[in-house]
């Protein structure tokens, strides 16, 4: 057996998909195939906590309420 060529093989696909019905497959040939072109944004994967402790973070450091490395370094010196 040969090994088809992405063209050949997409067009065989194409017919298989246009002669099923159920649409329990289609639905998982998309999400299959959804999966394959889909570009995951990190961000969408963290899970909401984080997602809300960096977006405060990121406030707080858009209004000023920062401190320099040096200082956080000699508060957390005792346990590094």
């Amino acid at each position: 057996m040969a090994i088809m060529n992405v063209i050949e093989l997409k067009s065989d696909l194409h017919s298989l998909i246009d002669k099923v019905n159920d649409i329990t497959i289609l639905n998982a040939i998309k999400d299959i195939l959804n999966a394959q072109v889909k570009e995951k944004d990190f961000w969408e994967e963290l899970p909401l906590n984080i997602q809300e402790s960096v977006k405060r973070g990121m406030e707080q450091a858009r209004s000023g309420n920062t401190k320099a490395h040096s200082e956080v370094m000699k508060s957390y010196k005792k346990w590094l």
